[in-house]
């Protein structure tokens, strides 16, 4: 029997199997989950967002508590703000079964629940001894807050970032109300 060489592949023969390849590639990738490697980091991401918020916004109320304790005539001014800060904790804690796994907190660092309740927190920041000093390191606190929830809102997944935007315009104000006349107002 006379040796014949191997018949190569036509080209249409190796199209059709590349185009065959790439859409079982395809298929599967979309029978997966999610198909997008992203939004597998995506909750991890904005969790962690999250619960930076949170502690940002503990520390906040902590100073909000040690004011009020050491200048108790401006406790009923602060409350408002203090109040809406609380609300911050709640808003911005993490939603869903993992959210109760996190390590017991401390008693200078309570739960965003108790925070969030009205439990006064306690305060590693030194309060100026004059009202109106003390007021000021409030509003720098606010303020600082604000402009760093600014930064952070740009790299938050959407939902995250209106919320962050919503919390660090309501800081700014708070800023203004402290520092001015227009805040002392009952």
């Amino acid at each position: 029997m006379p040796w014949t060489p191997p018949s190569r592949p036509s080209r249409r023969s190796l199209l059709a199997g590349a185009a065959g390849a790439a859409g079982a590639a395809l298929l599967t990738g979309c029978s997966e989950g999610s198909g997008s490697p992203d939004a597998d980091t995506a909750v991890p991401l904005e969790r962690r967002m999250r619960e930076t918020a949170v502690r940002e916004s503990t520390r906040l109320l902590e100073r909000y508590d040690a004011t009020s304790a050491a200048h108790p005539a401006l406790a009923a001014r602060l409350a408002p703000l203090r109040s809406a800060v609380a609300a911050h904790v709640g808003a911005l804690a993490p939603a869903g079964p993992s959210a109760g796994r996190s390590p017991s907190p401390s008693p200078a660092s309570p739960s965003p629940s108790s925070a969030a309740a009205g439990a006064p927190v306690v305060s590693a920041d030194p309060v100026p001894p004059a009202p109106e000093e003390a007021l000021t390191a409030l509003a720098d606190a606010e303020r600082s807050l604000a402009e760093a929830r600014t930064v952070t809102l740009a790299g938050a997944p959407g939902e995250l970032a209106r919320l962050l935007a919503s919390v660090a315009a309501c800081g700014a104000v708070h800023a203004y109300l402290l520092t001015s006349s227009q805040g002392a107002k009952p």
